[in-house]
């Protein structure tokens, strides 16, 4: 695993449909994420925070809010993550709303397409996220994204990264997803997504579902996770915007980092969705730091790790 870890912010909720996101970099910040990574033996670049527009807050036209905005901060990720990959370094975007994620997920798309490695995409949500103009029953883009990056969506989206579509379905594993309109529904199985929802984790457990979805890694693998706070039970996690109760536990959400963190191919990260606004005494970003020091190794662990681990 890459040991030279650069911090991005995108303080903006320009996707969402709630206020409060963009001071989601800044409360990661506030809960020593630096310091806990530092911890961990990783040098960090904090780059800052992106500039962009500001949220005009207005309704949706044409199935879409703020799409010209949404675009201007995707094209600001996209670039600012590139930058890194071609620096060598691991890019964690602090979110900022989901829809950030098209310009992130293109972007390491682009770099696999340059470098020549297989991209697997790990999307820990609560959301399948794979809503279109025509199937949202909000026009907000936070829940577009998947869609946009498989080719569905405005052609300012779709083209970000040169290539559409920008990934296929089948790069994606979906874990975690528990609240996904009708009409996405039935778009998710036709594009061919596979999806871990709540009921396979209850029925199979976190372990059996990691072991799919880490299934087939070699070292021409890149492993991009984008990890969407709402993945985790409001009960542990309340500081989201969108709250869908029955997520994973504290252990399983742990369970699913450490086994992660044992592939040894965790390449980048998104962190998105944490709205300090509607959280308790920064808990919620205190965890996602817990969570993300298991990403990059700590583990309660009794035992000696694995060989693929070493």
């Amino acid at each position: 695993m890459n040991t030279r870890i650069s911090l991005i912010g995108a303080p903006t909720d320009i996707g969402a449909g709630a206020r409060g996101a963009s001071m989601g970099p800044e409360a990661l910040r506030v809960a020593g994420l630096q310091a806990a990574l530092e911890g961990r033996g990783l040098e960090v670049f904090d780059r800052g925070n992106l500039a962009g527009p500001a949220n005009p807050w207005l309704p949706p036209v044409d199935g879409y809010r703020h799409l010209a905005e949404v675009v201007a901060w995707n094209q600001a990720v996209h670039a600012a993550v590139h930058a890194e990959l071609q620096r060598g370094h691991l890019p964690m975007l602090l979110g900022g709303d989901h829809c950030l994620a098209v310009g992130s997920i293109s972007a390491v798309a682009r770099h696999c397409r340059d470098a020549g490695k297989r991209l697997r995409v790990l999307w820990l949500d609560a959301h399948a996220d794979f809503n279109t103009s025509v199937l949202t029953p909000s026009g907000n883009l936070h829940g577009m994204p998947v869609a946009c990056l498989c080719g569905h969506g405005p052609r300012d989206l779709v083209e970000i990264g040169g290539s559409v579509p920008a990934i296929s379905a089948k790069v994606v594993r979906q874990i975690g997803i528990r609240s996904v309109d009708v009409g996405e529904k039935r778009f998710v199985h036709e594009a061919g997504l596979e999806v871990f929802d709540m009921r396979y984790i209850d029925e199979m457990g976190m372990r059996h579902t990691m072991d799919l979805a880490l299934a087939t890694l070699d070292a021409k693998t890149h492993l991009h996770v984008s990890f969407d706070v709402d993945f985790l039970d409001p009960e542990i996690a309340p500081g989201v915007g969108t709250t869908v109760p029955g997520g994973p536990t504290y252990r399983e959400a742990q369970l699913c980092m450490e086994m992660i963190a044992d592939s040894g191919r965790l390449a980048s990260l998104d962190v998105m969705e944490l709205n300090p606004a509607l959280d308790v005494r920064n808990k919620t970003a205190a965890l996602a730091v817990d969570l993300i020091e298991s990403l990059f190794g700590k583990s309660t662990l009794m035992r000696a790790p694995s060989r693929s681990a070493r």
